[in-house]
């Protein structure tokens, strides 16, 4: 028999991110736990960034979503520690950024440093070598730092001369 805590991890895949429809809030690995209470649910969630502008529609969506499958009542607390980083982002999500025509995020944290830091970007270095997501070439170029949202940048492909967004890591 399925619980309550599955059940609720199996409907928040179907939760889809407003910023990048592509993505369920699970793919962009911002749900950090599901707890439950007995009276209530009780999902966890960690914003992108602080003062993320979709972090008020993602809970509404996420609660709307426990509620509507009768696993409610449920609430939302915000975890702003540890930060969110790219490299949260499922396997199965990169490929649905690629697919969806938005460059996944390069890793922002080597697998071997066993740490919870997040490297500082510095203004002015070298932009990311970007694989293109149409074709997969990496002879593209940034043309903007910022994209549709800030956590994104523009490129384009100079191979199969196609314009993409690029998921900035952080």
């Amino acid at each position: 028999m399925v619980t309550r805590t599955e059940r609720a991890w199996e409907v928040l895949a179907e939760v889809l991110d407003p910023e990048v429809p592509a993505l369920s809030v699970r793919d962009l690995g911002i749900v950090r736990d599901v707890i439950d209470h007995g009276a209530e649910l009780e999902v966890v969630l960690t914003p992108t960034y602080s003062g993320c502008p979709a972090t008020e529609v993602i809970e509404a969506s996420v609660l709307s979503a426990i509620e509507a499958e009768g696993l409610g009542p449920a609430r939302a607390t915000l975890q702003r520690a540890p930060a969110w980083t790219t490299d949260w982002i499922s396997e199965d999500g990169k490929r649905k950024l690629r697919e969806y025509g938005i460059a996944p995020p390069l890793h922002v944290i080597p697998a071997e440093a066993g740490t919870q830091a997040v490297p500082i970007r510095i203004f002015g270095r070298k932009a990311d070598t970007v694989p293109c997501p149409h074709c997969g070439s990496s002879i593209t170029e940034r043309t903007s730092a910022f994209g549709s949202t800030a956590c994104k940048s523009l490129y384009r492909c100079l191979a199969c001369r196609e314009p993409f967004e690029y998921f900035k890591p952080l």
